[in-house]
């Protein structure tokens, strides 16, 4: 990444900020969803599994109790897949797919989508796709570290770390210690954007 473009990019949230807004969304998680016996967090690939893997640390750190969790890989449940990169990869690139890991029932449980960011909503609808081939939950709802707008389809989640009103050019980067060394939530304009540069 050159200067030009750091200098480009606007801090929104810090190492601090992402701490303390997850434990908000764990404390909401408890608050609301009382039986946490009959939760289940699943994190989506890529940076939606270590933010499920925090919450259920700060889950059990607040409460002592011990709620399920799992991974999903929605790859081929997107609607978008032949499309997507952006120019960043070669549209025949084959798509990158990592695991499902569903190692409990899950019906009666109420599923807690987790995601970084929340955008059009495909990922999520791709994700609900996916769940239900493995099985019926009592309830799905949706814990987002932040939701950036622009929804393509009528997704709204349950538990949201911050709304960043952006513009459609613009990207919303979310940086994790698991994945990226680092954490922090950048606000990278548009390139066609005139103040950028």
């Amino acid at each position: 990444m050159s200067q030009a473009s750091l200098g480009a990019e606007r801090l929104l949230l810090d190492e601090e900020a992402i701490s303390r807004t997850l434990s908000r969304i764990a404390h909401e998680i408890i608050e609301r969803t009382g039986d946490l016996a009959s939760v289940a967090l699943v994190g989506i690939h890529t940076r939606g599994v270590p933010l499920a893997q925090r919450l259920r640390r700060l889950i059990h750190e607040f409460s002592a109790e011990e709620v399920a969790l799992g991974t999903l890989d929605i790859t081929f449940y997107r609607d978008d897949v032949h499309v997507r990169g952006g120019g960043e990869a070669p549209l025949h690139a084959q798509p990158l797919v990592r695991a499902t890991k569903l190692d409990f029932p899950l019906e009666g449980k109420t599923v807690v989508l987790v995601d970084d960011v929340l955008y059009t909503g495909r990922t999520i609808r791709a994700a609900i796709d996916a769940l239900f081939d493995y099985g019926r939950p009592a309830r799905v709802q949706l814990a987002v570290l932040a939701d950036r707008g622009h929804r393509e389809l009528p997704i709204r989640p349950d538990y949201v770390g911050k709304n960043l009103p952006t513009a459609r050019g613009e990207r919303v980067q979310v940086h994790l210690v698991e994945v990226d060394e680092v954490d922090r939530v950048l606000l990278v304009p548009s390139p066609e954007d005139p103040t950028n540069g």
